[in-house]
């Protein structure tokens, strides 16, 4: 819903822009953009099951080496 403000007859430009910043404010289209900037995007199907895949992976690797008795420090960087 677009805000629309006109200009009245002997209105000056500072008083259109502080009713114009009210009519927006009110009408909540910033708070609805603010939304939008904030959401996370959802991950694709693949991804999560690689991302699901790499865990398990390093969980059992991590294991392992626990059971060697050879703790290695975590690495939660990317493995390529």
């Amino acid at each position: 819903m677009p805000v629309e403000i006109k200009k009245t007859e002997r209105e000056t430009s500072q008083a259109l822009i502080h009713r114009f910043k009210k009519a927006v404010q009110q009408s909540g289209v910033l708070l609805q953009a603010r939304k939008g900037l904030f959401t996370k995007r959802i991950k694709g199907r693949n991804s999560q099951k690689k991302a699901a895949l790499r865990r398990v992976i390093i969980r059992k690797e991590y294991e392992r080496d626990q059971k060697m008795s050879k703790p290695k420090e975590r690495s939660f960087r990317k493995v390529r």
